[in-house]
């Protein structure tokens, strides 16, 4: 079996593709998968890393509005959608699973073009237009978020890495604070603004650090690595730990208490796996999609919310900082937000996916699949940059 993923392009469109193709491989260690990607995206570094294979195509951003761009569009669009096409055809692929972004746009094109069959997976409550033209073209469409709107939607939540989605906090705890140089006695606050830091998270923190640790609350604190000058530890009686990136947000989860961070439909969905509570920053550009991911989760108890523009020294020491010394309000938060957590929307999607792509298997036939072998030799051989996963199509 061989799938494509389109969810390039920011991390909120490849973590959870990532998860998918984990969890493909733990199905079936035979499935073969090959997401796509743009040039700028951060899936050129985090697909290669977690061992996968990628294939590039043209970025085709899709204005929000009438503009001189949109004049642009669909030639760009003709080329990225014709390059798609040749990755489903060279790799074969039973099933295209798209997560939005730039890249889903074509990829779903593509697919509808060759016939290949069409997962959608929504991550927000307010789903992109990319998602809303794919779900017009398929059945098969799960949402990460339970009010999120769209044709055919079934809510299944969002898929997380395998290493969050089975971590138990509290037996690995700590383990996880001596691993960060943080004491295992005290409380502990961890502040992060997703995979590029957040300078107003940033800044609040450090009008209050002193309080926060005045009151023996202990902080790990990363920065982002364009405000790596900012990680600078601070060692004493109560530690300050700062790092600008953190690979292992298992161990970071693992150490805290408490958390401060943006709502990102991936933090949110991690954050109530792990059943951590957590004061939600909503990221103030977009469409107002971070306050509704951390809504849900603010209103059943399992966090706090607070405007971009309202977070400020004076409100954590005010606001924030007597739940963080109430043990008995941070547990019974810490619960609430669990109540909530999904932890296996990885496994089930890829059930969902395996069977669409088995029933579109049965209903080809040996004459389909054959004509198919034909069409990637062919592929193949117009493009022979391109990965090389499509090669013996005819023994699957």
């Amino acid at each position: 079996m061989r799938v494509v993923l389109a969810g390039g392009g920011s991390a909120g469109h490849i973590e959870p593709a990532l998860a998918l193709a984990d969890a493909l491989r733990q199905a079936d260690r035979t499935i073969e998968v090959t997401c796509l990607g743009t040039e700028r995206g951060l899936e050129t570094r985090l697909v290669p890393m977690r061992g996968y294979e990628l294939a590039l195509i043209p970025a085709v951003p899709l204005p929000r509005s009438v503009t001189p761009q949109l004049l642009t569009v669909p030639g760009r669009l003709a080329g990225a959608v014709h390059k798609a096409g040749v990755v489903l055809e060279r790799t074969g692929a039973d099933v295209l699973v798209g997560f939005g972004g730039y890249v889903a746009t074509p990829a779903y094109l593509a697919a509808r073009r060759h016939k290949v069959p069409i997962v959608v997976h929504e991550a927000n409550p307010s789903p992109g237009i990319a998602n809303r033209l794919g779900a017009h073209f398929t059945t098969h469409v799960f949402t990460g978020h339970p009010d999120t709107k769209m044709r055919n939607a079934q809510y299944l939540g969002q898929p997380i890495r395998r290493q969050i989605a089975e971590l138990d906090r509290f037996a690995v705890g700590d383990k996880a604070r001596a691993h960060f140089g943080l004491r295992p006695d005290l409380p502990v606050l961890l502040v992060f603004g997703g995979s590029q830091g957040a300078r107003s998270l940033n800044s609040a923190l450090a009008g209050a650090l002193d309080a926060i640790r005045a009151a023996g609350v202990q902080v790990l604190h990363i920065t982002g690595p364009r405000n790596a000058a900012e990680a600078q530890s601070t060692g004493g009686t109560v530690p300050y730990v700062a790092v600008p990136y953190v690979d292992r947000m298992d161990l970071a989860y693992a150490a805290a208490d408490f958390a401060l961070c943006r709502a990102g439909a991936m933090t949110c969905a991690e954050l109530t796996a792990v059943g951590m509570p957590a004061a939600y920053v909503p990221l103030p550009i977009g469409n107002g999609e971070q306050r509704l991911n951390a809504l849900p989760i603010v209103q059943r108890g399992g966090g706090l919310l607070v405007e971009d523009d309202e977070l400020t020294a004076d409100w954590i020491k005010g606001a924030l900082l007597p739940v963080l010394t109430n043990i008995d309000q941070v547990a019974a938060m810490s619960e609430a937000a669990a109540a909530l957590g999904r932890r296996d929307a990885d496994r089930w999607l890829a059930k969902a996916v395996i069977d669409v792509a088995t029933e579109a298997a049965a209903n080809r036939g040996p004459q389909a699949a054959a004509q198919g072998a034909q069409d990637a030799t062919a592929a193949e051989a117009a493009d022979p940059h391109l990965p090389a996963s499509g090669r013996h199509r005819q023994n699957r």
